[in-house]
């Protein structure tokens, strides 16, 4: 019989077992560290263990594939930071030594990230990491991290660095399981993109001792600790059926009698791109645009923008490439387009409220795409993010229409514009629903919050209604609703989506087999009669659960 099973949320599905390695946790500074007594070298100490640790990430960088590289940069660049370096060098000055003058700068940076939200503070854990690695390299001592595996293992952690994650060895990581952590983390988007079973907010997985054999479940999010030997052939079982029902499923997305429902890929800079556009995909349904300007310190040129457009639209010619425009603003502040300081920068002049104020910005983004857009043969469609009002949506169309592109967009992010969407898709060619953030503002749960996951479950009954405000809104004027959040990756999901009248489906390009899947064995009606199932539910749980059991027996046996 297995021994103990807990339950966590599963983000990536699959099942496996294996036994647990455990990620060596943070190097923290010693609490008697003494006074430098030689200033100048202390700080000479901390620049050097910050230089060592970009370069680690930068010689990582250049061996890592798609998925892990652009991470990796990104990671290296927050070593480069000139402010963290300066704000170490201030609390040397105060007298610390160089390890706690490092920690000490990370913690200030970490709350300052923590309260601007946002693409901020989904990378505290790298600042975080980066720390933690540099302190390790002023003490002359191991950096943490993952250790070197011997064979198959099962990675758990109190939470996994973006840094970490995607630079894990697939052939040898067969599952995650983290302590923190949350639905729409980088841990748990990263996973799913390299196909390993995750299981987050799993209690006290940290304490599970090292070697012991799991049993994990990404669907379920269940862990079993010592897994008898039927388990363990339960699940080898399982995995064989689910890869052979996966194999065989390709072309466009449909339903059983026929409805088309095109299935996209979510991608965030070139690299994403020509992965995806190798693929067995209709195109992309969210390009996020952001890595363009995050980096830069001026506005970048219409020619330099234009230049990184033509290589991730090239991989897709003929192909539909829907782009959302700069999504930044006070929780992703910009050098060269700051509108200062705001109590809480989530609900501020963030994405188009940004571009209203500063509408040079959306226009030069509007004239590089449609030059990338000519010299492609991409299918664009440009959107807008943070869109609320039926105003602000007529304001959008008319700056993209001004600049040759042909098609014009908004997020439904925000419950207004889905609530009031017949009157916001009335002015625009389409809507695309970003579920991660209309889930965090219907149920008023930071998405960042870990321990706020079930309310962040995109199953909650008000989520649905929202959405399915939103497609009602679709049907009246006939305008096209897509999703793009996490969770039409999910199958069963999926399947109430397109019951409520969503009629394209982007995701992680790992997950589209299995929503092509599902699809494939329902029709139309049924997906209907399915949708009505979730919506009748008092819980997130209530609802999946009764939607997989009144889901074709075929699905269920095979996912």
């Amino acid at each position: 019989m297995s021994g103990d099973t807990r339950t966590g949320v599963g983000v990536s599905p699959g099942t496996v077992a294996g036994p647990v390695v455990q990620v060596a946790p943070p190097v923290r500074p010693p609490a008697d560290e003494p006074m430098p007594t030689d200033s100048g070298a202390a700080v000479d100490a901390v620049l050097g263990a910050l230089a060592a640790v970009a370069a680690d990430l930068d010689e990582r960088a250049a061996a890592a594939d798609e998925h892990a590289a652009p991470i990796l940069k990104a990671t290296a660049l927050i070593a480069r930071d000139k402010g963290l370096a300066k704000s170490a060098g201030k609390h040397v000055g105060a007298g610390k030594g160089p390890a706690n003058a490092i920690a000490a700068a990370v913690e200030e940076y970490a709350a300052q990230f923590e309260a601007l939200g946002g693409y901020f503070a989904e990378r505290v854990t790298d600042l975080r990491d980066v720390g933690s690695r540099a302190v390790a390299a002023v003490l002359g001592v191991p950096a943490p991290g993952v250790p070197t595996l011997d064979g198959p293992s099962v990675i758990v952690a109190l939470d996994l660095a973006p840094a970490e994650t995607a630079a894990l060895d697939r052939t040898k990581v067969v599952a995650i399981i983290t302590e923190a952590g949350g639905r729409t983390s980088h841990t748990a988007i990263l996973a799913a993109q390299m196909g390993i079973p995750a299981v987050v907010q799993l209690h006290g997985a940290t304490e599970i001792p090292e070697g012991t054999v799991v049993a994990v479940d990404g669907d379920s999010g269940e862990v079993t600790l010592d897994p008898d030997m039927e388990l363990i052939e339960a699940q080898r079982v399982h995995r064989e059926r689910r890869a052979q029902a996966l194999a065989g499923v390709e072309g466009p997305g449909t339903t059983k009698d026929g409805h088309a429902v095109a299935l996209l890929a979510n991608i965030g800079g070139v690299d994403d791109a020509v992965a995806a556009g190798a693929q067995d995909l209709e195109g992309v349904g969210l390009f996020r645009t952001e890595f363009v300007y995050l980096s830069a310190t001026t506005q970048p040129t219409v020619e330099e923008q234009a230049e990184i457009y033509r290589k991730v639209l090239e991989p897709f010619p003929g192909r539909r490439v829907v782009v959302r425009t700069l999504d930044a603003g006070a929780d992703k502040p910009l050098a060269f387009a700051n509108l200062g300081e705001e109590e809480n920068p989530a609900l501020g002049r963030r994405g188009l409220r940004l571009c209203q104020a500063m509408p040079q910005l959306l226009d030069s983004q509007l004239e590089a795409l449609a030059i990338a857009a000519r010299e492609t043969g991409a299918d664009v469609r440009v959107m807008a993010p943070m869109v609320a009002t039926a105003e602000e949506a007529s304001w959008f169309a008319a700056r993209v229409k001004a600049a040759g592109l042909p098609k014009s967009g908004v997020m439904i992010e925000v419950p207004a514009a889905a609530l009031r969407s017949r009157h916001v898709l009335e002015e625009v060619d389409f809507g695309s629903l970003g579920t991660n953030d209309l889930a965090q503002y219907t149920m008023a749960a930071d998405r960042m919050e870990g321990e706020l996951s079930d309310l962040l479950d995109p199953w909650q009954p008000a989520v649905i209604d929202v959405v399915a405000a939103a497609c009602a809104g679709g049907e009246a004027t006939g305008k096209p609703v897509g999703v793009c959040g996490e969770s039409a990756g999910d199958p069963y999901l999926a399947l109430v989506l397109t019951g409520l009248g969503v009629g394209s489906l982007s995701m992680a390009p790992k997950k589209v087999p299995a929503v092509k899947l599902a699809l494939s064995l329902h029709t139309l009606d049924q997906c209907r009669e399915l949708a009505e199932v979730a919506r009748g539910a008092r819980s997130a749980t209530e609802a999946r659960d009764a939607v997989r059991a009144a889901a074709n027996p075929e699905l269920t046996a095979v996912l």
